[in-house]
């Protein structure tokens, strides 16, 4: 009986481990970048798409370096003038929020991002009522998909524990 017991008992701690996925949290001193789209037309998320490669392609220049959220965060608001020139080549209906924004819960190759109000840099095209796409400037989980767009789910994981311990807050 009570072999029966242990290996019952076993079993379940075995199903319970590979059923569970494990979740890494971004940590609250994250700067994220959001750009919403006016409409889910395909003129409003092509207009999306310009704005956010623009945009981003600046930031990675600014935060290439960069190594703590405090720093992250004062190259953003010192640069909100080169912001506001990267989005208004495409489109002069925008606003830029540097500051607490809302994001919605997300799950990126077994990263779970949590609902909430964050750090971030969120432009909004027009009525802002279209698909959104969003990322981590700090710590540079945006870089990570334009570096390497092949990496697996298993690595990307070790990485993102690995930025953690490394990161200054």
């Amino acid at each position: 009986m009570k072999k029966i017991i242990i290996g019952l008992f076993i079993l379940t701690i075995v199903i319970n481990i590979f059923k569970k996925k494990e979740e890494f949290l971004i940590p609250d001193e994250a700067l994220r970048f959001r750009v919403i789209a006016n409409s889910n037309s395909l003129e409003d998320q092509l207009l999306k798409s310009k704005v956010k490669n623009n945009v981003e392609t600046e930031i990675f220049k600014l935060l290439n370096e960069v190594n703590s959220y405090s720093d992250a965060r004062t190259i953003l608001e010192n640069n909100t003038d080169l912001i506001n020139e990267k989005v208004s080549q495409y489109t002069m209906n925008y606003q830029i929020n540097i500051g607490k924004n809302y994001f919605p819960e997300k799950e990126y190759k077994g990263v779970k991002y949590e609902a909430g109000e964050y750090d971030s840099l969120v432009i909004t095209l027009g009525s802002g009522i279209g698909n959104n796409w969003w990322c981590v400037l700090f710590p540079p989980l945006c870089m990570i998909d334009e570096q390497e767009t092949s990496i697996e789910e298993y690595n990307y994981q070790l990485y993102i524990s690995k930025l953690f311990q490394d990161i200054k807050y």
